[in-house]
């Protein structure tokens, strides 16, 4: 598989990104890197969401239509994939710039 495929596969699930990882390790070029970097950071940031929320719908039953929130973070994970798939390096909306600099372990 070439880069901008793998950087693509990155956003697909936690999965998707071990997959774009391992396989593009020894070849990464600057836009898979950058779309490794946004994914993982896309991931930390919804698996964090999604529990405040539970907890808060759990506790405030009424406050549940603040799922809709996961909704929004669809959309940012579909715009990452169109980037990845434009060969873009652009960053997800409102995380995006947060991660183009951590992640050091992807180099």
């Amino acid at each position: 598989m070439n880069n901008r495929t793998l950087s693509v596969i990155s956003y697909i699930t936690l999965i998707g990104w071990l997959i774009a990882y391992f396989s593009g390790k020894d070849r990464a070029d600057s836009l898979l890197k950058y779309h490794l970097k946004q994914s993982l950071g896309l991931a930390i940031i919804s698996i964090a969401v999604s529990i405040i929320l539970n907890i808060i719908a759990y506790v405030v039953p009424a406050l549940s239509f603040l799922g809709l929130v996961g909704y929004v973070l669809m959309v940012f994970w579909i715009l990452g994939m169109i980037n990845a798939g434009n060969g873009a390096e652009k960053p997800v909306p409102v995380f995006g710039k947060m991660f183009e600099d951590k992640f050091a372990f992807i180099n």
